[in-house]
């Protein structure tokens, strides 16, 4: 078991994401549609705030190019969900079909094999556009550029993908006690819109819900005051690496949790 440690599960991801690549490129046409569809999705919504700052310069003391800084940087950080969890969509099918029972017979970690078999290339058409938005929004707020400020920047980015990776962990693996979970994945997923806009922009309960118990928040808004707000960072900024762990972790144990119950009761 001790062989089984990072290296090894390195080197059997790589032989299963050229394969995957190989047989994704074999149909290039659909490659390059679904990733100018991708691509114009964003733009979409790159037009849509143009729109609206048109009307109202400001919003809740966002100004254009800070909601623009904070739209590309929920862009960024939805990618590697998008990238490399995006069979959580297919979970439902394989657990009513049956077919989930081939994961649980290989001698690799059940989650492990069944996320590594789907890399979804779209997701690179959404992260080349949310870079360059938050290229774009950098040069005009004039933000520093150092070696420590990026450092920070790839940190909460990576923080930011583990909220909202756990939060469709905690959806797709719904499938195993939920007959129509698909529902629940699509509510999930749609709650990622909300990720665009600042926390401070919900009041009451709605701004508790989107904090602690949806905490679509940190997909974006309190890890990008970090860069956007050096000065005056909040405490849920700082700790927002380490909650973003713990709430992955207790993803990733529940989903596992699921397919123990699919692997002893059949269902």
């Amino acid at each position: 078991m001790r062989k089984r440690g990072l290296k090894f599960y390195s080197s059997i991801y790589r032989k299963i994401l050229i394969q995957d690549l190989k047989s994704k490129m074999s149909y290039r046409a659909d490659f390059i549609i679904s990733t100018f569809g991708m691509i114009m999705t964003n733009l979409s919504g790159f037009v849509t705030f143009m729109i609206l700052f048109h009307n109202f310069p400001v919003i809740n003391g966002w100004d254009y190019h800070h909601m623009l800084f904070l739209y590309g940087f929920s862009l960024v950080a939805l990618t590697p969900v998008q990238c490399f969890f995006d069979n959580n969509w297919n979970l439902r099918f394989m657990v009513q079909s049956g077919d989930f029972i081939k994961y649980c017979f290989r001698p690799v970690n059940v989650f492990f094999y069944f996320m590594s078999e789907v890399f979804d290339v779209k997701g690179l058409g959404q992260l080349a556009f949310g870079i360059g938005t938050i290229v774009y929004a950098w040069i005009k707020i004039g933000l520093p550029l150092n070696a420590l400020v990026l450092a920070k920047l790839f940190v909460f980015l990576l923080t930011a993908s583990l909220f909202m990776i756990a939060l469709m962990n905690f959806a797709a693996a719904t499938c195993f006690w939920i007959k129509n979970s698909g529902y629940v994945m699509v509510i999930m997923f749609r709650f990622k819109d909300f990720a665009k806009y600042p926390s401070s922009i919900f009041e009451g309960i709605f701004k508790v819900i989107f904090t602690f118990l949806i905490p679509i928040a940190f997909i974006a808004y309190y890890p990008s005051l970090v860069i956007l707000s050096p000065d005056n960072v909040p405490v849920l900024s700082w700790i927002s690496p380490l909650f973003g762990l713990v709430f992955f972790y207790l993803s990733y144990k529940f989903w596992m949790l699921g397919v123990r119950k699919y692997d002893f009761t059949g269902s």
